[in-house]
């Protein structure tokens, strides 16, 4: 007998559980206001809960997709502003890169290249004697 009165105590507390979060989380509910089905949920031990259910709980029909993302990443137009910012971020750093290499190769370029009165091993051209 006492196995029993566990079993219908543990069936009765999920079901207030159930009724409760569906009651809560439900946008609209049938033939009563919201307040009223918790009230009959929370004061009618195993009835308020199947009534609910029978009767409060709204019919599930076909799922409308939401009409925004939830979510950033579930957003095509962000995910392409992010790809585009992305892109852009990348060309600006290479052309920096590229302007860097190019300043060092023409610094090494000046460096390399000899003066006009200095021959290639580091002496003076004689310059012409008359």
């Amino acid at each position: 007998m006492v196995r029993l009165f566990i079993l219908l105590a543990a069936v009765a507390l999920v079901l207030l559980i159930l009724a409760l979060i569906s009651g809560l989380s439900a946008e609209r509910v049938r033939n009563l206001p919201r307040a009223a089905w918790l009230l009959v949920i929370l004061f009618i031990p195993i009835a308020g809960p199947a009534a609910y259910f029978a009767w409060g709980r709204p019919v599930s029909g076909p799922r409308r997709s939401p009409s925004r993302p939830s979510s950033p990443d579930d957003d095509p137009d962000f995910l392409r502003s992010m790809n585009v910012e992305k892109s852009r971020r990348e060309r600006e750093m290479l052309a920096a890169w590229e302007a860097e290499l190019n300043q060092e190769r023409e610094r090494e370029a000046d460096r390399e290249v000899p003066q006009e009165n200095e021959q290639p091993d580091g002496e003076q051209k004689d310059e012409k004697k008359p």
